[in-house]
């Protein structure tokens, strides 16, 4: 018995560890097959996972988009069902699509996380469209999260798998023409501010890719190089490939090749060639405030008077001079001696009550 639709997935998501983009059934053949062969395919990341069928939890076969040098499509104006050559480095592979409108489903996916961009001729629904939105985000948010603000430490971690012996744990080891923009922004860029130069590097999925701005007889024409990292090696896609060992190395290498007539794009910096001497500044120390003392308060009783009391605190003490934040009270000079007179004339009264008692009781 079958697993359960959603438990298999689970299982491809694990096994994987990517997120999935397009699914459907396909067709696959290499070149100099005869026949092609049914799959079920799963885009996941930038990498199409190979089923034999829908229950299938492990791929048979994968195809690794960072290694696509190019795609293109048969008959791509006829109604009939969809192949496409996808030209790896090393071998072709031909999809083919039954339902045309799948096909196409299929190709703005690929394009999408192949390029980093959504194609700009694509027939696809509007719905569709906002789905390649949303994939080409996550795509870059899976790649490069989170890119600080210094560039050149943003691609620092690809360099000790590049087999380069040199400082690779310094910004300088970076060139300084290596920027975190998609193709267009690099155009832009070097359309807006030829002055700063004519070629920027840039990342493409996991690898890089040049960007050069050239003039000829027809005007200004922009060209993209794509690079890939294989074998701790930096690979130009170029006739025949060259290998490099550094970025650094792969701008040298287009420097030389094109007789140094281009140059690395740089953001100019600004810098001061004056030292100057600061004014001294008026340090006057304010006066710190008197602490506000509520007076303590004499309690009078018949008795006398008793101790002081100390209030409680009061409030924190206000900014402003206003004298009624608190109650005046009269402390008398002198204490009064009138509870020792009363004291007095009770003694006597008592005195002669006891005398007339006394005398009656003699009778």
């Amino acid at each position: 018995m079958a697993a359960p639709r959603r438990v298999i997935t689970k299982r491809r998501a694990t096994i994987t560890a990517l997120p999935l983009y397009h699914s459907g059934a396909l067709l696959k053949k290499y070149t100099g097959e005869k026949d092609f062969k049914k799959y079920y395919g799963e885009l996941r990341g930038s990498t199409i996972f190979l089923y034999m069928d829908e229950t299938q939890d492990t791929y048979t076969e994968k195809l690794d988009l960072h290694m696509l040098k190019a795609m293109e499509m048969d008959y791509p104006y006829v109604k009939t069902p969809t192949i496409f050559t996808l030209s790896f480095i090393n071998e072709e592979v031909q999809l083919k699509m039954e339902c045309p409108d799948k096909g196409e489903e299929w190709r703005g996916f690929i394009m999408t996380v192949t390029y980093k961009e959504i194609p700009s001729k694509i027939q696809l629904l509007p719905g569709q469209i906002e789905r390649l939105k949303q994939v080409l985000y996550d795509e870059k948010q899976r790649l490069f999260p989170q890119t600080p603000p210094d560039l050149s430490r943003s691609f620092i971690s690809c360099s000790p798998f590049l087999g380069n012996t040199q400082e690779t744990d310094s910004p300088a080891a970076n060139p300084t023409c290596l920027f975190d923009v998609s193709r267009q922004e690099a155009e832009r860029m070097l359309t807006e501010n030829p002055e700063r130069g004519d070629i920027i590097i840039r990342p493409s999925t996991s690898n890089y890719a040049v960007t050069l701005r050239q003039n000829d007889l027809s005007g200004t024409v922009f060209k993209n190089y794509k690079v890939l990292h294989i074998d701790r090696m930096l690979v130009i896609q170029l006739d025949p490939p060259v290998k490099v060992h550094s970025l650094r190395d792969v701008l040298d290498h287009f420097l030389k090749e094109t007789k140094y007539r281009l140059n690395p794009y740089v953001i100019p910096q600004v810098y001061d060639n004056k030292i100057e001497v600061p004014p001294v500044l008026d340090r006057a120390t304010k006066p710190v405030p008197h602490a506000r003392v509520a007076p303590m308060i004499h309690i009078q009783t018949a008795c006398g008077n008793m101790p002081p009391t100390t209030p409680p605190p009061d409030p924190p003490c206000p900014t402003s001079d206003n004298k009624g934040d608190y109650m005046e009270v009269d402390v008398p000079s002198k204490p009064s001696t009138r509870p020792a007179e009363v004291d007095e004339e009770l003694q006597t009264i008592l005195k002669a009550r006891r005398e007339n008692i006394y005398k009656a009781g003699s009778s």
